[in-house]
């Protein structure tokens, strides 16, 4: 079922939802819900299909390693249920949601999502018409859903980015564990399997 701009625009994740654990969210709660943007007076959206756990103080391909806080990270010490943001290579956006409760700076990175809406607006913006090169990477949907460090600390329980729930939960059998994109310097938490996406999905970033 794919859903339509009234059940995207009034459906919003409860802001206690991200409270929660991290693995918990990224199991059972984010994967096939909806990454929504109101930006330029368009609704965009998209339907996650793949994402990365990032866990504060510990985990060594994370921005906060060691409970590190620097400017750019600071959103992510507060509670979760906020828009992490940052800009990479000097070329791409990349989005995070902070999960947790204050001062434990967890974040999940959406690294791909299915575009469901505001289709036409995301090829403009992307400069392209091939359906699966819309939002298949963390940079290509930021571009698509215009989400760029401007909004960075943005309350996901408001009117510009947000979740909507998932229609149908995804059964854990449908959801692939792999190791994480692009932290080769990250020692022993390069090899963990912090990368979660739907199996069948054409719109993954990398199986």
């Amino acid at each position: 079922m794919i859903p339509d701009s009234f059940y995207l625009t009034t459906h919003r994740l409860n802001k206690k939802v991200y409270l929660a654990d991290p693995f918990f969210l990224a199991r059972h709660v984010l994967p096939g819900a909806y990454l929504c943007s109101c930006i330029q007076g368009v609704l965009t959206a998209g339907r996650i299909t793949e994402l990365e756990v990032y866990l504060g103080g510990e985990d060594k391909a994370s921005h906060t390693y060691q409970y590190k806080k620097t400017p750019r990270t600071a959103v992510q010490w507060e509670a979760g249920g906020l828009a992490y943001i940052f800009f990479v290579y000097g070329m791409h956006h990349q989005f995070c949601i902070t999960t947790g409760p204050e001062n434990q700076p967890n974040a999940i990175l959406i690294r791909a999502l299915e575009p469901i809406a505001g289709i036409n607006e995301m090829k403009i913006r992307r400069h392209t018409e091939q359906l699966k090169n819309l939002t298949t990477g963390p940079g290509k949907l930021c571009q698509a859903l215009a989400i760029t460090t401007a909004q960075n600390g943005t309350d996901l329980t408001g009117d510009k980015i947000w979740i909507a729930p998932q229609i149908q939960n995804v059964p854990q059998s449908d959801l692939v564990a792999a190791p994480r994109i692009g932290i080769d310097y990250a020692a022993e938490y390069a090899a963990k399997k912090w990368r979660f996406y739907l199996k069948d999905s054409p719109f993954i970033s990398k199986k």
